[in-house]
């Protein structure tokens, strides 16, 4: 039986490895709790979501994020996620999925988030939401967002 040497990796083969463990810690954000996001595009107090809000008829995913969206988000975001002296509305351009998809949304739940649109301050970790909870509240923001006429349709990947 021939013994088994290892080699050192190639300088080059090491150098490829570093640098991808370097991306991918920058990626990670480093080791706090929020989703990393550049600053960018500020919105004042007074963009708000349009006045003339309107919920329309809700399918029965949304009236359930509805009520979990009302005991968890709505003390910040409104109770329509028209926005609050301490959240931004959610009703609003900047949070339609081709900006801000429904992945972005769950990271924010789950995770919490800088601020990086507003002046607000970070959003913590709301814990208390299961993955489908989190699901039904997406569909909820996204009904009214189509209710409102920021978007024309639910994009397919919403779970409703």
């Amino acid at each position: 039986m021939s013994a088994v040497r290892s080699r050192p990796l190639p300088l080059l083969a090491l150098a490829a490895l570093l640098l991808c463990g370097a991306i991918l810690i920058a990626a990670c954000g480093g080791d706090d709790d929020y989703e990393t996001a550049e600053t960018h595009d500020t919105h004042e107090a007074d963009d708000a979501a349009p006045a003339d809000l309107t919920t329309g008829e809700l399918s029965e995913a949304a009236l359930a994020g509805e009520k979990l969206f009302s005991a968890n988000c709505s003390a910040c975001h409104g109770a329509t996620a028209n926005g609050t002296s301490q959240g931004p509305p959610l009703v609003h351009q900047i949070y339609e999925p081709s900006h801000h998809g429904n992945a972005s949304f769950v990271i924010a739940v789950a995770r919490g988030v800088r601020a990086h649109h507003w002046d607000f301050g970070n959003m913590p970790a709301v814990e208390s939401l299961s993955i489908n909870e989190i699901h039904q509240v997406i569909c909820y923001v996204r009904e009214l967002q189509l209710a409102s006429g920021i978007i024309e349709e639910i994009p397919t990947s919403t779970p409703c």
